[in-house]
């Protein structure tokens, strides 16, 4: 039967997020933002509260929680800050493709060390020269005689990289055999040739760490092969259908804060002789807004319940991932304008909103490659 009603525990769930973003991230996030520093102190408290690792498995002393209260968590959190937010979520990006394919020991070991204390991960596809291309990947896997793999090349724009403890990273043993040459390893952060970039000085998400990972003859042993080369681009896909609905549960917080500042402010405000609020054309971009988060909402959480109930249709998730982003851009840019003048000043939130919003068009895969993805299916 259907059924919208959230159980007491996932309210309970959204109440402790909801008071941790107001208490714990909004507090810092103007000043992390200008500082593009990303607090590491917040992320040690979000973990001691469960509210990272969501959906890292009990057996391996993760909440357990299914996606559906993953998302809700996320779209809290990024009410706060899309930035931080990103960087609290990304270990669950980091860690899913070891709950889908790694080994009992792997899953022991790096799953377990994500419980036992805050510890970051990355998730290392994207390129130099391969962004939403994943099957045009260049980082090379060279097989080794014992049965390893020896790793040599760059990937870029990698969150969280600065502070991860290891990474999962994707490399091709062939570039020109596309995504059948594709395999996954596990590195971890203290092993010989690994290198971490500079942090980059982005446009917006600025709270939230990105970097650059060089790899130069780093030795993975059998033990940390997570795929072999012919199977990692399938995992990497499915990593993304598993993670796509929380970039959406994002889009809806951001949404949110968009909706309840652009509200305030045009109660508050007036021009004519009355509040902007009673001007139809503010009122239809209020109105409009709205209806974004409330679509996304129910995409994102559509999205969710599949996975929760061993459904796959990976395209649900690409519905819930390019409607949140194109959602929340026009979300942003219509509380800008509303705040006219003083939207365009960081002494209101609004253009923050704005610059953050634009990377949820962008990352795990742009909103083109979603629709890309959407057509093809459609017209399968």
């Amino acid at each position: 039967m259907l059924n919208f009603a959230y159980s007491e525990e996932q309210r309970a769930l959204i109440d402790v997020a909801r008071r941790f973003a107001r208490e714990r991230i909004i507090p810092v996030a103007a000043r992390c933002d200008e500082e593009a520093h990303f607090p590491q102190e917040v992320f040690e408290d979000a973990w001691k509260l469960g509210l990272v690792n969501t959906t890292l498995p009990s057996e391996y002393g993760g909440a357990g929680l299914g996606e559906l209260e993953g998302t809700l968590i996320t779209e809290e959190l990024a009410y706060g800050c899309a930035g931080i937010t990103t960087s609290l979520y990304c270990n669950s990006l980091g860690y899913t493709p070891i709950k889908l394919a790694g080994t009992a020991e792997q899953k022991t070991k790096y799953l377990g060390w994500l419980a036992k204390k805050p510890t970051f991960v990355s998730y290392a596809t994207s390129e130099p020269g391969a962004g939403s291309d994943v099957a045009g990947m260049q980082t090379r896997a060279t097989k080794d005689a014992n049965g390893g793999y020896v790793l040599n090349g760059a990937k870029q724009w990698i969150t969280n990289a600065t502070f991860a403890s290891f990474y999962v990273i994707f490399a091709t043993e062939d570039p020109s055999l596309k995504h059948k040459g594709i395999g996954a390893f596990i590195v971890e952060r203290d092993q010989k040739g690994i290198k971490v970039g500079k942090h980059e000085n982005k446009l917006g998400q600025r709270a939230s760490d990105t970097a650059a990972v060089m790899l130069e003859d780093v030795r993975v042993p059998a033990s940390q092969v997570l795929a072999l080369p012919g199977f990692g681009f399938k995992l990497a896909m499915e990593t993304f259908n598993q993670t796509r609905p929380e970039i959406g549960a994002l889009a809806v917080g951001l949404m949110r804060r968009c909706l309840d500042e652009s509200v305030g402010y045009a109660k508050e405000r007036k021009s004519f002789g009355q509040p902007i609020g009673e001007h139809q054309m503010v009122q239809a971009m209020i109105a409009d807004m709205a209806v974004r988060v409330e679509a996304t909402s129910l995409l994102v959480r559509k999205a969710a319940w599949n996975l929760d109930n061993g459904i796959r249709n990976p395209v649900v998730s690409s519905y819930a991932k390019v409607f949140g982003a194109d959602s929340a851009m026009q979300c942003a840019i219509d509380a800008v304008q509303i705040f006219g003048g003083y939207g365009y000043t960081k002494e209101y939130p609004v253009e923050k909103l704005m610059r953050d919003a634009k990377l949820l068009q962008i990352y795990e895969g742009t909103s083109q490659v979603q629709r890309m993805v959407i057509a093809k299916n459609v017209l399968a």
